[in-house]
């Protein structure tokens, strides 16, 4: 770096500012999946509210998941354009302010019997909020090309991702910690404006902070800023996007082909496990050790995932830095985790009426999809290079179409399977599912992964879709 009046004093010595950037992008993949993976927790209270069945509530994972998935390249080309820490920033306010809303679902206006959001109001809300929080991961992804040389960007990636993964699968016992009437006591309404308020807060310190770029940073030293520039182009003020190539790619057509497959499986134990565990596995007069049992276990799959997620990463970084061959570097650990996560889901289908069995597979399933998420957006970043965030956008937008199509057809088979039975002595219901609803549902995610582990074959993480020339 050289001096200039308009940019930072070279700071002396060896430098890690790197890291706690890392640690900021993980903050954030924490808040992303803790206000995602609520909404699936909290899901009979919203539905309850609005006066329709929880078997309804597939209807606003829909919403959410379509709008995710169309408003990746946009958000991911913002990235590209404007720089990660504008289109972050607006990304977390944007979601923020639907969190918000989703807590005033049924709520009735004083005075008057308006109600201020009912189902289909609710389901626009979604439809915006899924519209708002696009391009995050895309955004981090593009972040951290910025931030960390090649032979750390898996290490850098299954970090972010076992992040999620932790809050992901701590979010069930978080929601009944914060809303049981015997614990933290909080309504639902008010459980997600706390959540509100943390994203807000996680603002103020990344807006402080964050740089788009380490030459940006006042505390980076010259020797860290070189060591992240090494063996690489600047990646400001390129010419446009090469939609053409990146569309027509034969790589990019197998990773987004990759991660539809891998969307549709994964979403399971985001939205739909809880449900299970406590349908199947749950009774009316559990104690709260029994309740926080079954909600740690609805979250193991995201528990598990999160050493799958750093040491997949760890691994695929080992095996580049060894050999110099990204191409077996980044496929071998997305093939063993893709076709482990079948056999996993096949057991499970084979042992529903096992609780500790199908536990146990479950929560594997989710240890061998982690496994790959390191690879899945080092590839990103190793073939999509100075346009990171557009591949990365890409990927997660066939992915999210893979999860808005799962939602959908794992809701219907579940409403298909569902029995509305009346309680004795009251005029209120219970739904009850039928097992065989979800056996239909895990099998449909053994041939998902199991089509997945070939389209690894067809990607190649050392051929770059567009040369920096």
């Amino acid at each position: 770096m050289t001096d200039s009046p308009d940019s930072p004093t070279p700071v002396p010595g060896n430098t890690r500012v790197r890291y706690s950037i890392l640690l900021l992008l993980c903050t954030l993949a924490m808040i992303t999946y803790v206000d995602r993976a609520v909404i699936g927790s909290s899901k009979a209270d919203i539905m309850g509210a609005v006066g329709r069945s929880p078997a309804d509530f597939f209807y606003l994972l829909t919403a959410f998941q379509l709008a995710y998935a169309l408003f990746e390249i946009p958000s991911g080309w913002m990235g590209d354009t404007f720089g990660p820490r504008k289109t972050l920033l607006r990304i977390v306010l944007w979601w923020t302010t639907f969190i918000g809303l989703t807590a005033l679902a049924g709520y009735t206006i004083p005075g008057t019997e308006m109600i201020f959001l009912g189902f289909y109001g609710l389901i626009l809300v979604q439809f915006l909020f899924g519209m708002g929080e696009a391009g995050a991961f895309p955004n981090i992804s593009k972040a951290l090309y910025n931030w960390f040389p090649l032979a750390q960007r898996g290490f850098a990636q299954g970090a972010v991702w076992m992040s999620a993964r932790l809050m992901g699968g701590l979010t069930p016992m978080i929601w009944l910690l914060m809303t049981d009437p015997d614990i933290g006591g909080l309504s639902w309404r008010q459980g997600l404006g706390v959540l509100a308020l943390v994203a807000l807060a996680w603002c103020a310190v990344f807006l402080w902070w964050f740089r788009n770029e380490p030459g940006e940073h006042r505390a980076v030293s010259d020797r860290e800023a070189d060591l992240i520039a090494a063996n690489r182009r600047p990646t400001v003020g390129h010419s446009g996007v090469p939609w053409k190539r990146i569309f027509t790619s034969r790589n990019m057509w197998c990773i987004c082909g990759m991660y539809f497959c891998l969307n549709f499986g994964w979403y399971f134990f985001m939205y739909f496990l809880p449900g299970f565990f406590k349908e199947n596995f749950g009774t009316a007069g559990d104690s709260i050790g029994d309740k926080l049992g079954l909600a740690m276990l609805a979250g193991a799959p995201l528990l598990l995932g999160m050493p799958g997620c750093l040491v997949g990463g760890i691994l695929s970084d080992r095996w580049v830095r060894n050999t110099g061959d990204r191409k077996w570097g980044r496929r071998v650990y997305g093939m063993i985790g893709f076709f482990m996560c079948s056999v996993c889901y096949f057991v499970a289908v084979l042992s529903i009426k096992d609780l500790w069995v199908f536990a146990v597979f479950i929560g594997m399933a989710g240890f061998f999809n982690d496994l790959t998420m390191g690879s899945c957006w080092a590839t990103c970043q190793d073939v999509g290079r100075k346009y990171a965030a557009v591949v990365s956008g890409f990927m997660n937008m066939i992915g999210n179409l893979g999860a808005a199509l799962t939602n959908f057809v794992t809701g219907t088979i579940i409403a298909s399977y569902t029995t509305k039975i009346a309680i004795e002595g009251s005029d209120k219901f219970r739904f009850e599912v039928d097992p065989l609803g979800y056996q239909t549902c895990l099998m449909m995610y053994v041939v998902a992964y199991f089509v997945g582990t070939f389209f690894w074959l067809g990607i190649d993480a050392s051929k770059p879709i567009v040369t920096e020339d």
